[in-house]
C-alpha cells in the first residue's frame, strides 16, 4: 500500500479507468502493466487498470486519465491510498469458458459488468469475445449475454405505447433507411426511440448522417422527454448508454474484425430492448464477401434472431436485402443527408433504390404493428411518404433535437474539393465493390469530414459512354481528395463489362 499524489492528466481514455504508475512504486506495489489497483481517497474506492511508465511519472506521483471521485478539480495534488488489487472472478470464468466449459447467467452477467466498470482488462474481454468461436454459445448462454447488456445499462419505457424499432446489421454503403422509415412510422402514430450507431469502418452511420442536421447527442431523459413529445427521435446510442457493455465490446471488436454472431445478435436485440421496443424488425443485406455471405447463411441467422428475441420478450421479423451494391446515390454523412432529404421532399432526383427499399421496410413494420394489413404495408408507407407527412415528423424530430424546423436538402452542402472518376471506355456497370468504394469515401475525410464521400451517377445496368463519370469524389480538403483519387485511380470500386472485352476494371480522372 502507498500513499500517492493525484496528477490528473490531460489523455484520452476511451472510457478506460487508467492509472500511470511510476516504475519504481510499480515495483514496490507488485504491479506490472495490465494488473489492477484499487485507488480509495474518502472512503471512497475504485478499480483502475496499471499502465507502468518510467518517466511520465515521478516516483510519489499517480496519473489518472479519469477521476474515479466527484470532483476532478479538487482532486488534483491531493493525496490518494494505492494498493494492489486482486484479479476478479470474471476472468477465471473467461478462462475457464476458453477451456471449453459453458458459462451460468450469473457469470456472464459478473463479466458483463466487470467489462462495464473497466475492472476486466481490454485483452480479457477481447478473449471472451473469442471464446464463441471454439466454443459455441449454448442458448442459454445467449439469453443471458443479451439480458446482462440490457441490465448493465439505462432503459426507456413508454407505458401504453405501440414501440417499434429497426436495425441493419450494416456492410452497405449508403442505405440510410432509418432516417426515413422512423417518420413514416411516427406519422403513422407509432413510437420509434431509435438509437444508432456512429461509423466504425463504414463511410457514415446513421448518427453520423443525422448529425448533419442536428445534435444526436442526448441524455436519457432528454430522449425520453423528445419521444414523449414529437413521437420518435433519432440519436446516437453512445451517448444514451443504454447498452454500455457493447459500446464498450464493440471498440475492441474492430482492430481484429472480430464479428462473432452471439455478440452480433446479443449487441443489436439487448439495444431494441433497452428502447423499450416491442416489435422489432431486422434487415440483413446479403453479398458474397460482406457480413453475410449468401441466402442460407442469413436464413440460419434470421432464425438466431427471432428465436432471441423470443426469449427477451421482443416480436421480431427479419428480411434478407440485396447487399451487394451501394443504397442511395451519396455515400458519407452530407451526402447520404441530402438523399434522406431528396425521398421525404418527394424530389424527382431522389434515389429511387433507396426510396423503395425505406418503403418496403416502413410497410413491413406497419403491418408488424397492426397498423395495416398483411400485404397492404406499403401502400400505407408510400401514401405517408409522398403525402409530405413523413417530411413534416421528420423537421419535427430534428427541431426537438436542436436542429433547423424546416431542414430541407438545399441546405446541404458537400465538400469544396471535388474531382469526378470517368469511364476509359464504352461499357456497362455489372457490379460494385463495396469495400472498395468505402475506401474510397473514407480516404476523401469520411465520416469525420462531413462533406466528404462520392456521389454515384450509375447504378449496376447503367451504360456508360468513355468520359462519362462514374462518381464524384468529394473532400474537404485538398490534401484528401488527391488521396482518394489515387485510392479510386487504383481501383474505382466499380465493376464494368465491355462488349467486346468482358468484366474488367478502369477508370480515367476527370
Amino acid at each position: 500500500m502507498l500513499k500517492l499524489k493525484v496528477r490528473l492528466v490531460d489523455i484520452e481514455s476511451g472510457g478506460k479507468s487508467v492509472a500511470l504508475v511510476n516504475k519504481d512504486d510499480a515495483a514496490e506495489l507488485g504491479v506490472h502493466t495490465t494488473d489492477r489497483v484499487n485507488i480509495e481517497r474518502d472512503a471512497k474506492k475504485q478499480t483502475f487498470m496499471v499502465e507502468v511508465t518510467k518517466n511520465m511519472m515521478r516516483p510519489g506521483e499517480l496519473g489518472l486519465l479519469d477521476n474515479p471521485f466527484d470532483n476532478e478539480e479538487a482532486l488534483d495534488g491531493k493525496i490518494v491510498t494505492v494498493e494492489s488489487a486482486k484479479t476478479p472472478s470474471s476472468s477465471g470464468y473467461i478462462k475457464k469458458r476458453l477451456l471449453g466449459t459453458k458459462l451460468s447467467s450469473e457469470e456472464i452477467t459478473e463479466i458483463i459488468n466487470d467489462v462495464v466498470y473497466s475492472r476486466l482488462s481490454d485483452i480479457e474481454a477481447v478473449f471472451f469475445m473469442a471464446s464463441c468461436y471454439n466454443n459455441e454459445f449454448s442458448e442459454e448462454e445467449l439469453t443471458a449475454l443479451a439480458g446482462a447488456m440490457v441490465s448493465a445499462g439505462r432503459t426507456l419505457s413508454f407505458p401504453g405505447k405501440d414501440v417499434v424499432s429497426k436495425h441493419c446489421i450494416g456492410g452497405v454503403p449508403g442505405n440510410r433507411t432509418t432516417m426515413i422509415v422512423v417518420p413514416i412510422l411516427v406519422a403513422a402514430g407509432l413510437t420509434v426511440p431509435k438509437t444508432s450507431a456512429r461509423a466504425i469502418s463504414s463511410p457514415a452511420g446513421t448518427a453520423d448522417v443525422m448529425e448533419v442536421l442536428c445534435s444526436v447527442e442526448h441524455t436519457i431523459d432528454k430522449v425520453s422527454f423528445i419521444v414523449n413529445k414529437v413521437g420518435g427521435c433519432i440519436v446516437w446510442n453512445g451517448a444514451v448508454s443504454l447498452s454500455p457493455a457493447d459500446d464498450k465490446l464493440n471498440q475492441l471488436r474492430y482492430p481484429l474484425r472480430l464479428d462473432p454472431r452471439p455478440f452480433l445478435l446479443a449487441s443489436i436485440l439487448s439495444k431494441k430492448k433497452a428502447e423499450g421496443a416491442k416489435k422489432v424488425l431486422i434487415d440483413i443485406p446479403v453479398a458474397r464477401g460482406g457480413k453475410v455471405d449468401n441466402e442460407e447463411e442469413g436464413r440460419t441467422l434470421a432464425s438466431q434472431f427471432i428465436s432471441l428475441g423470443v426469449k427477451l420478450g421482443l416480436e421480431v421479423e427479419v428480411v434478407l436485402t440485396a447487399g451487394d451494391h451501394p443504397i442511395g446515390n451519396g455515400i458519407g454523412p452530407a451526402l447520404e443527408a441530402a438523399d434522406v432529404l431528396m425521398v421525404l421532399e418527394g424530389k424527382q432526383e431522389a434515389p429511387l433504390d433507396l426510396r423503395q427499399k425505406a418503403i418496403n421496410l416502413a410497410g413491413l413494420i406497419l403491418e408488424m404493428a397492426g397498423k395495416a394489413p398483411r400485404g397492404e404495408g406499403e401502400i400505407m408507407a408510400e401514401e405517408i411518404l409522398f403525402s409530405g407527412r413523413a417530411l413534416s415528423k421528420f423537421q419535427e424530430i430534428v427541431h426537438a433535437q436542436g436542429g433547423k424546423a424546416s431542414v430541407a436538402s438545399a441546405d446541404v452542402s458537400f465538400g469544396k474539393h471535388k474531382q469526378r472518376i470517368l469511364a476509359d471506355a464504352d461499357c456497362t456497370v455489372f457490379g460494385f465493390n463495396n469495400n472498395q468504394i468505402t475506401k474510397i469515401a473514407r480516404s476523401a475525410g469520411a465520416p469525420k469530414n462531413k462533406g466528404a464521400g462520392i456521389y454515384l451517377f450509375v447504378k449496376r445496368g447503367t451504360k456508360v459512354k468513355k468520359g462519362e463519370p462514374f462518381y464524384e469524389i468529394y473532400s474537404e480538403q485538398k490534401e484528401k481528395l488527391d488521396f482518394a483519387v489515387a485510392v479510386a485511380k487504383e481501383d474505382n470500386g466499380i465493376v464494368m463489362e465491355r462488349s467486346v472485352l468482358g468484366i474488367v476494371g478502369g477508370a480515367g480522372i476527370g
